[in-house]
């Protein structure tokens, strides 16, 4: 169970205590400040009951004991712990004992001040020395400090076995409280981004006749704001870590990707993202100019790592451009400019006379979803530049054009089942022809002007072909999109990219198969994915095995997934939306609905998005008929 309002984070079993043991603790900014915080009461410890998390960063701890002698099997004390991710921890006991109680409490407390990595690879230490500190215990060690008070102060405090004690006298019916607060030494309570009245997310919440819709959205824009994190020289700028516990850090790609899921919610997440990554932009000369650095990234059992700056360098113009449709002010566009301008330049120069971009390198494999991004970046970013007023979008569109009557001959493999689109080329041009998930970039080609989405690199035909595969069992889990078709060599359920099913790209296939109007493939994506949500209690990780549903299964968690995932959490926010089909052009001040005319999840309502910085409601009928019930004035509809 993890708890995150970062920099803090507080991951515990279902049993309530911190024993110390794997990953359990209250950590701030990667570093464990507590490891072990074991409560016992007269002289037992309580007898774990319930455990639930009660927000993205709050988690409830039930527990009873039975302290009153020849009392019979009812428990007569709860013990409820409250933990939350800025390292408080409320303990609180009650008593439904006929008579007065007195009763002992113990909180034996540690750690180890280590980092998570070091935790991770199992390199830590032992537990350090404590000593007595003000009202409660304090440890050091020559990278830090950290200590716990109590609230009230302890009656004894025993440093040497890490002890506070207190003894409560509880009347018939009483409640008796204990606060405790974890800190890193010198370093004050530390207010999360997502919970600031600042926070740049808008607070959209669903109704509808499927309750898991509102479960679903209101659960990702909760973790969405537990990831949000400020850049500390520019506090002004926020944008998301990737995940909890492995990634709390700043992923290019992945805050990319999830800033563009969240437009709905409004563009300030967005305009920070933007802003912090152009400010990581490579700018000096030589062939990396213009690209924005990212680290390598596992590709599956047949092609080799690819390189995440490439995609994080293709999507920084695509998302400028969206985010000005749905209502980015000019000046923020105009600063940001010259920034997709070198994404732009850097894109038109590597791929210099020829069709395709390699990747990671030149000589690299020619990957079919690395095309796809090139070819939106191209006609998005010339759309971008020409409504700005600068010059070369013409020769983006020129070579967008090329790439698409070259694609659709060199990347379509014909078979008996009417083809597929290759995987990638190798340097020598052979195709290969495994069946992947990331084929699903080819239907997300980016939004347009007046609702329109920009032209793919399939035409008509081979749109359909895709759409059906990725309706099949082969590829739809029953949970969402595996990573690798079932049938292909080297698929594995558990595979990061050759089998299991990744939240992100089954939400990128359900949109995507909306927008080309194959809602019933894209609704039968969307019914897994809400299943798998409602098994994990709506907060999606960012992948799970690929194995099939069935009757009586619930799908089986990947063991190093972050969950929360801000790509997991976003494309809950895409998943829910697509239902509407909201697309906005807010420079041209209209909007036009494309909902699901199945409605698949019957009637449902999205209050609190933003379009054109103003509030955004709408309502999707269970004929499929969409109705604004909320907008920014003079925001028209659009045909």
């Amino acid at each position: 169970m993890i708890c995150v309002a970062l920099p803090g984070l507080a991951i515990s079993t279902d049993q309530g205590q911190l024993t110390g043991r794997g990953l359990e603790g209250i950590y701030h900014a990667g570093r464990r400040i507590l490891s072990r915080c074991q409560v016992r009461v007269a002289g037992r410890e309580p007898l774990a009951v319930q455990a639930r998390m009660t927000s993205a960063d709050r988690a409830l701890f039930v527990g009873t004991l039975r302290v009153t002698p020849h009392g019979g099997p009812d428990p007569d004390i709860v013990v409820e712990r409250t933990r939350s991710a800025d390292g408080t921890e409320w303990i609180t006991l009650h008593s439904a004992a006929a008579r007065p109680l007195r009763l002992p409490v113990e909180v034996a407390l540690g750690t180890d001040l280590a980092d998570l990595g070091a935790i991770a690879s199992g390199t830590v230490g032992p537990e350090l020395p404590a000593s007595v500190h003000d009202c409660g215990l304090r440890w050091s060690c020559a990278t830090g400090a950290s200590c716990v008070t109590a609230d009230p102060p302890p009656a004894d405090a025993i440093a040497s076995a890490g002890l506070l004690r207190w003894e409560f006298d509880v009347p018939p019916g009483g409640t008796v409280r204990v606060e405790l607060r974890a800190r890193l030494d010198d370093v004050g309570p530390v207010r999360a981004v997502g919970r600031a009245a600042t926070s740049p997310l808008a607070p959209a919440h669903a109704t509808g006749d499927d309750p898991r819709v509102r479960a679903l959205l209101a659960r990702s824009v909760e973790d969405l704001q537990a990831l949000l994190v400020r850049d500390p020289a520019h506090p002004a700028d926020t944008h998301l870590a990737a995940g909890a516990p492995w990634r709390c850090g700043l992923a290019p790609a992945e805050a990319l990707a999830a800033a563009r899921m969240t437009l709905p919610l409004g563009t300030r997440l967005t305009s920070g993202t933007l802003r912090t990554l152009a400010r990581t932009q490579v700018t000096g000369p030589g062939p990396r100019c213009g690209m924005i650095p990212g680290p390598r990234r596992d590709a599956g059992t047949h092609l080799p790592p690819g390189c995440t700056g490439t995609e994080a360098t293709l999507l920084f113009p695509v998302l400028l451009a969206e985010a000005r449709r749905w209502g980015l002010p000019d000046q923020e566009t105009e600063e940001l400019l010259p920034a997709a301008e070198r994404c732009l330049t850097w894109l038109r120069t590597t791929v210099g006379e020829g069709p395709y971009l390699s990747e990671p390198q030149p000589g690299g494999p020619v990957r079919c979803e690395t095309q796809a991004h090139a070819h939106r970046a191209a006609l998005l970013g010339a759309d971008l530049l020409d409504a700005c007023a600068r010059p070369g979008g013409d020769g983006l569109r020129e070579w967008a054009r090329k790439l698409r009557a070259t694609f659709r001959r060199d990347f379509w493999i014909d078979d008996p089942g009417g083809g597929r689109p290759a995987a990638a080329r190798t340097a020598d041009g052979r195709p290969l022809p495994h069946l992947c998930a990331t084929a699903v970039h080819l239907l997300d080609t980016g939004l347009l002007g007046g609702g329109v989405h920009a032209p793919g690199l399939l035409d008509r035909v081979q749109t359909e072909r895709l759409a059906r595969l990725l309706g099949s069992p082969l590829m739809d889990s029953g949970w969402g999109l595996r990573g690798l078709g079932a049938k292909e060599a080297g698929y594995n359920p558990f595979g990061h990219r050759s089998g299991a099913v990744r939240v992100h790209e089954t939400a990128i296939a359900v949109a995507g198969l909306a927008a080309a109007g194959y809602e019933k493939e894209g609704a039968a994506l969307l019914r897994g994915v809400l299943a798998a949500a409602e098994a994990f209690g709506h907060r999606l990780p960012e992948m799970y095995a690929g194995e099939q549903r069935g009757d009586g299964r619930a799908p089986l968690p990947h063991p190093a997934a972050c969950r929360p995932a801000a790509t997991a959490a976003a494309a809950g926010v895409l998943l829910v939306t697509t239902l509407a089909g909201v697309r906005p052009d807010a420079p041209a001040r209209t909007v036009t609905l494309r909902p699901l005319r199945s409605a698949p999840l019957g009637e449902i309502g999205l209050m609190g998005l933003r379009v054109a910085g103003a509030p955004f409601s709408v309502r999707v009928g269970r004929l499929g008929l969409a109705m604004v019930e909320e907008a920014a004035d003079g925001l028209q509809l659009g045909v």
